[in-house]
């Protein structure tokens, strides 16, 4: 086995010079509120997984920002022993058959995004104990699913709600939804904010054309994230078509477990991309502290990805860049999708060579044309990357070694990965496209109904009721970035005016 010491501190690099996106998840929502117009739940019951802030369902916080508030922020407080929670909270995910996890009730709350994206950072909301609840779908669902009475009271009730709805109901122990969103009306981003709605401060993240910014509404005081890219840097870099085509896709796109874009503008020199702020940081980060991580929490991280990927294929969008880097952690540990510079409206086939060298499926190397079932094949190496802690084809990080790896496609299977695990893996790192799920007449549904992935309830992980296994140690409502590295800042002031030679390539900024 080769050596992982510098493969597990580095980030891997995209192959076609692309930004590097840190943006983060939250959600802002309509007009201003005052501190304490937000309520959340939460349950004071100790679990091995339960979360330790107040838990809300971002997604349905999703509306754009409003007009006029003063700032407020405040620093969050970092523990040395994050390293040491995080990974027992990682080794003892699985539940013991008797123990029902406690979740956090679902708030929603309105939550005034200013002109800017941040993850659904509420005021000030106090935690209170509900009375205990003994039927509250939790992470339990994902690891020990009912048996006996319950679970066949459990189907028959979701096979009555999927018939209802016109869903088709899986033969396992889960529903699998037919996932396939109804597309939302395409938001309008151009033009929404300027640099005077914000308050810039600390950088979460630089990448080879700018970097992004944690900053805080002026009109109703929430965290966003801003990606600040550089055109004379895009264009140097060729990147025009991929910068253009993030924002059609991130404007078209809105689904739980993907970065929502809240609005674009741009002045003579650069283009600026108002997000979500997600507080948990990266995935990428979790799996370098944790090293590997155990076969349940792997299952949940695929499944929340799986269910974005199948969303993004209902709209012929191809994502071509999955890694941990590209996925952010909620307050919650739910999973955010995010960095959509390589992302693609393509209904059939296409022939760009881009993404990161350890996740191109072989077509891709191969510069063949290729079609959605690339995204297949790199959420088997995500997997495959969470089970292990290294990619099947890393060789010593030269990306001509890793490519020949790839076109040879022999993938040796440590002896403690799980059975079922690794016979979803084969048959998502295959080159052989006519037997590679997700590329099958099945679609998603023959991945979602693969035994690996037996206890998922679906629907539940859809709308979060399912407890994630790791909970950030973050501060909600407060700007709190504790989990991002910290970076030199830009010294080039923003909204300079002047000649503007790149303007119109990027016209619907």
């Amino acid at each position: 086995m080769p050596t992982l010491t510098g493969f597990l501190k580095k980030k891997r690099t995209k192959d076609s010079a692309g930004s590097k996106d840190l943006d983060s998840p939250s959600s802002p929502v309509t007009p201003t509120i005052s501190h304490g117009s937000a309520t959340n739940k939460d349950s004071a019951q100790p679990t091995p997984v339960t979360p330790t802030a107040p838990k809300v369902t971002d997604f349905a916080q999703h509306q754009p920002p409003p007009q006029q508030q003063q700032p407020a922020g405040s620093k969050p407080i970092d523990t040395p022993q994050q390293q040491q929670l995080q990974a027992q909270q990682l080794d003892n995910f699985a539940p013991s058959p008797g123990t029902v996890p406690a979740k956090a009730a679902s708030d929603e709350t309105n939550a005034a995004g200013g002109g800017s994206s941040s993850a659904a950072a509420q005021p000030d909301a106090q935690m209170t104990s509900p009375p205990p609840q003994s039927n509250i779908p939790s992470i339990q669902n994902l690891i020990n699913p009912p048996s006996g009475e319950q679970q066949e009271q459990r189907q028959q009730q979701q096979h009555q709600a999927g018939a209802a709805a016109g869903k088709d109901a899986s033969n396992g122990s889960a529903i699998v939804p037919s996932t396939q969103t109804p597309v939302a009306s395409t938001r309008q981003t151009k033009g929404k904010y300027t640099l005077e709605d914000f308050q810039l401060q600390r950088t979460l993240g630089t990448g080879s054309f700018g970097r992004v910014h944690l900053v805080q509404s002026k009109h109703n005081n929430r965290f966003y994230a801003i990606k600040v890219l550089k055109k004379a840097q895009v264009v140097k870099m060729k990147q025009v078509e991929h910068t253009n085509d993030e924002r059609r896709m991130l404007q078209k796109v809105k689904h739980p477990f993907l970065i929502t874009l809240w609005g674009t503008f741009q002045d003579s020199k650069n283009l600026y991309m108002v997000m979500d702020f997600v507080e948990g940081g990266e995935l990428f980060s979790l799996l370098r502290k944790s090293q590997r991580f155990p076969n349940p929490v792997a299952k949940f991280y695929a499944a929340e990805v799986t269910l974005a990927l199948d969303y993004l294929h209902s709209m012929n969008i191809i994502y071509r860049d999955l890694k941990p880097e590209n996925l952010l952690l909620d307050r919650h540990g739910h999973l955010k999708i995010t960095d959509f510079g390589f992302a693609k409206e393509v209904p059939d086939i296409t022939w760009t060579l881009c993404g990161t060298p350890d996740y191109l499926a072989p077509e891709v190397v191969a510069s063949k044309g290729y079609n959605k079932s690339v995204d297949w094949w790199s959420l088997g190496i995500l997997i495959f990357e969470m089970l292990c802690g290294f990619t099947p084809f890393w060789d010593g990080g030269s990306p001509m070694k890793i490519y020949e790896n790839i076109l040879k496609g022999r993938v040796k299977y440590p002896p403690y990965i799980h059975p079922d695990a690794q016979d979803l893996l084969s048959k998502l790192i295959t080159h052989d496209l006519t037997k590679r799920l997700g590329n099958l007449h099945g679609g998603s549904k023959d991945v979602m109904q693969h035994p690996w992935f037996a206890e998922v309830t679906w629907e539940r992980l859809a709308k979060k009721d399912i407890d994630a296994p790791y909970v950030p140690p973050v501060r909600a409502g407060v700007g709190d970035a504790s989990q991002f590295d910290k970076y030199p800042e830009e010294t080039e002031a923003y909204g300079a005016a002047g000649d503007d030679p790149h303007g119109k390539l990027f016209a619907d900024f």
